[in-house]
C-alpha cells in the first residue's frame, strides 16, 4: 500500500474519532473520566459490528491490509472489488462485504486514537499533579501506566488484526482476535470504574470475591469456546436443543475439533474437516454453558445481597439471561443473524459487568473503599481531580 493511501486511510480514521474527541473536549468535566467513557462505549460498538462483520463472512471483503486492494476505501477499490465479485458472486469479496470490512477497520482506528488520546491525557495530569506537589494517592486515577497499557494492547489487537485478514481467517487467529477484543473492553471497563471513583467494597464483604472472581474465569474461557464455534461455523452442528442429533452426547471427534493450528475448514494434515469435529466444537460450549451460568448466578445473588452491587447483580442475571435465550434461539431458529450479533453482544455485556463487579468486589479498593456506615463517615468521593 503506497503512502498516500496510507495517509488517506489514517485521515479516515481520525475523522471518525473527532466527534467522540469532540465531545471530550467541549466538556468542562475531567476530560481523563469523560474520554474513558467514550471509548468504554465505541469499543462495545466495535466489538459488537466486529461480530456483524463475522457472522456476514464480510472478514476477507477486502483481502488485504490495512487498506482495500491497496486503497483507503471502497470506491477507489470498485473495479477490483466489482472483478472478485463477478468472478465468485458468492464468494468472500464483494462491495457490501468490503464496505462491512472497511467500516470495521475505520472504527479500529477511531478507538486506537481515543486510546492514543487518553494515554497523552493521562500523562499530562500525572505530570501536572507532580508540578503541583500533589500526592499521587490524593489524586483519582491519577497513574497512567493503565492507559498505557492499553495503548500497547491495542497495537497487538490490530496486529491480530491484521493477520485475521493476511492468514486467510485462520480460526485460532480470529478466535485470539476475539478474545482480545473482549479484552479490551475489560480494561477499559476497568478504567472507567476507577476514573468514576465506584466505591470498593472492604475485602471479603459479602462473600463477593470469590463467586465474582470464578465466574469471570468461566466467562473468559466460554468466550474462547464461543469464538472457536463461530469461527469454525458450527453454529448449526447440532440443530436440536438440549439434545444434540438427537443424543445426550453425539459422535464426536474431539481431536480434529480442538487442533488450534490448522487452516479454516480443514484438519492439520490437510484433509476436510469432519462434521463429527464440528459437533464436538458446539456441544462443548452448549454444556460449558451451564457451568458459566451457574456461577454468574452465584455471583449474581451475592451481589444482590449487598447494596452497592445490587444493581450490577440484576445486570448480571439480565446478561447471563440474554444470552441463554440468544444462544437458544439462534439454535431453533437457524442462526438469523439479528440474533446472533445479539449473542456477541450479549457476552461483551457480560465482560463489562463482572468486570465492574471484581472491581467493586475489593481488587481496586486502592481509590475508594466503601465504609459500612455512610450516614456517619459521609459521601465517597476523590480528594482531588485534574481535568
Amino acid at each position: 500500500m503506497q503512502l498516500p493511501h496510507v495517509l488517506q486511510l489514517a485521515a479516515l480514521g481520525l475523522m471518525v474519532a473527532l466527534l467522540p474527541l469532540s465531545l471530550v473536549w467541549a466538556s468542562t468535566d475531567d476530560k481523563v473520566r469523560k474520554l474513558a467513557a467514550v471509548t468504554l462505549f465505541l469499543t462495545f460498538d466495535l466489538i459488537v459490528f466486529g461480530g456483524f462483520t463475522r457472522l456476514t463472512d464480510s472478514g476477507l471483503g477486502c483481502p488485504d491490509w490495512p487498506g482495500c486492494y491497496g486503497q483507503a476505501n471502497p470506491l477507489q477499490a470498485h473495479a477490483d472489488i466489482s472483478a472478485a465479485q463477478a468472478a465468485m458472486p458468492s464468494g468472500p469479496v464483494t462491495v457490501v462485504k468490503a464496505w462491512i470490512e472497511m467500516i470495521h477497520r475505520y472504527l479500529a482506528m477511531a478507538v486506537g486514537v481515543l486510546i492514543v488520546s487518553l494515554m497523552v491525557l493521562a500523562w499530562r495530569r500525572w505530570w501536572r499533579a507532580r508540578r503541583t506537589l500533589v500526592a499521587p494517592s490524593a489524586v483519582t486515577g491519577t497513574s497512567p501506566w493503565l492507559p498505557t497499557f492499553l495503548f500497547a494492547f491495542v497495537c497487538l489487537q490490530g496486529a491480530f488484526g491484521a493477520w485475521t485478514v493476511t492468514l486467510k481467517l485462520q480460526p485460532v487467529i480470529v478466535t485470539i482476535h476475539l478474545l482480545l477484543g473482549m479484552g479490551l473492553l475489560g480494561l477499559l471497563s476497568w478504567l472507567y470504574a476507577q476514573q468514576h471513583g465506584h466505591p470498593v467494597l472492604e475485602a471479603g464483604s459479602g462473600g463477593l470475591r470469590l463467586p465474582a472472581r470464578i465466574a469471570f474465569v468461566l466467562l473468559v474461557l466460554q468466550i474462547a469456546l464461543g469464538g472457536w464455534v463461530s469461527t469454525n461455523y458450527a453454529t448449526l452442528a447440532c440443530t436440536d436443543f438440549p439434545l444434540c442429533h438427537g443424543e445426550v452426547i453425539p459422535t464426536m471427534d474431539f481431536s480434529h475439533g480442538f487442533t488450534l493450528w490448522r487452516k479454516l475448514g480443514m484438519t492439520s494434515a490437510g484433509d476436510y474437516l469432519p462434521f463429527s469435529a464440528l459437533t464436538a466444537i458446539h456441544w462443548v460450549h452448549r454444556n460449558f454453558a451451564f457451568v458459566v451460568i451457574a456461577a454468574a448466578v452465584w455471583a449474581a445473588r451475592r451481589a444482590l445481597k449487598v447494596p452497592v452491587t445490587r444493581t450490577l447483580g440484576f445486570a448480571l442475571l439480565g446478561a447471563v439471561s440474554l444470552q441463554f435465550f440468544t444462544g437458544v434461539a439462534t439454535i431453533y431458529l437457524q442462526w438469523p443473524l439479528a440474533l446472533a450479533v445479539a449473542h456477541n453482544a450479549g457476552a461483551a455485556l457480560l465482560v463489562l459487568v463482572l468486570v465492574m463487579l471484581n472491581y467493586r468486589a475489593g481488587i481496586g479498593r486502592s481509590q475508594f473503599v466503601s465504609r459500612p456506615d455512610r450516614a456517619s463517615s459521609g459521601p465517597l468521593r476523590p480528594a482531588q481531580s485534574f481535568s
